[in-house]
């Protein structure tokens, strides 16, 4: 089976499973939510955010798609864009960061451990873009109902709720995320991001081929110097007997 991770595009959000085209736990006012009185075309409304943020800021999204399912995806985008991010006991997001808001798989994605393949394409994508922290309101257990997977799944409930829109806590610990604002059930979790991580691929890529170049170079060089010499005369052979002529000149000049 196939599988690999791409940005998501305006037409391509069909690539997001049924829950999270249709959530709206970051994407709305809860106070919206609750005043439509299930009036409320959730679908609709995401796909108009998604646009918006797309539109105004770029892709906001990696998803993960295996032989043409959708099997995860991760979303994130600038704070002030993000409604519910103000609402946490630990907010406000800071003013570097962009906000990580959901990482979510079916479960062939759970198989496979494509959480942590979704976050590193996230961090590959605001390298690219010059971001410098990515941060997230991490979801901390507070009894004895911790789930047995740390990324939600896509097919586990219908209802939006912290336990199905947020990513654990652990999850974010485990990639690298640092707590910046402790709380017992919301702390908000910061990742540094370091720009060097492109240009030190680039380069190790850039050496490589440099390296490649010059063993050719020095094959070819080699090529040449035995084309040179005389049939069953070594370029070496030649090289050594005239450096023999040239000590004997000179021991005849003294």
């Amino acid at each position: 089976m196939s599988t690999h991770v791409t940005s998501l595009t305006l037409d391509g959000l069909d690539q997001l499973s049924g829950h999270a085209r249709r959530c709206v736990f970051w994407e709305m006012d809860p106070a919206a939510v609750h005043d439509s009185r299930g009036f409320c075309d959730q679908e609709f409304e995401k796909e108009a955010w998604l646009s918006m943020v797309m539109l105004e800021w770029g892709s906001c999204g990696q998803v993960a798609v295996m032989d043409g399912k959708p099997v995860g995806s991760a979303l994130y985008a600038p704070p002030h864009t993000v409604p519910r991010a103000r609402l946490f006991p630990t907010a406000p997001v800071s003013a570097d960061a962009v906000l990580l808001t959901s990482v979510r798989l079916e479960p062939a994605g759970e198989e496979r451990d494509l959480g942590t393949t979704l976050l590193r394409a996230v961090v590959a994508d605001l390298v690219r873009r010059g971001v410098r922290a990515l941060e997230a309101f991490g979801l901390s257990d507070t009894g004895d109902d911790r789930p047995t997977s740390d990324v939600a799944s896509a097919t586990a409930a219908l209802q939006c709720s912290p336990e199905e829109c947020m990513v654990r806590s652990d999850f974010l610990a485990d990639f690298g995320f640092e707590v910046v604002a402790p709380h017992h059930r919301f702390p908000r979790m910061r990742l540094e991001i370091d720009s060097d991580i492109g240009w030190k691929e680039d380069v190790e890529a850039a050496l490589e081929q440099l390296l490649e170049s010059a063993a050719l170079s020095m094959v070819e060089i080699g090529e040449k110097a035995d084309s040179r010499a005389p049939v069953g005369v070594s370029a070496s052979t030649q090289v050594r007997s005239a450096a023999d002529n040239s000590s004997a000149s000179s021991s005849a000049n003294v």
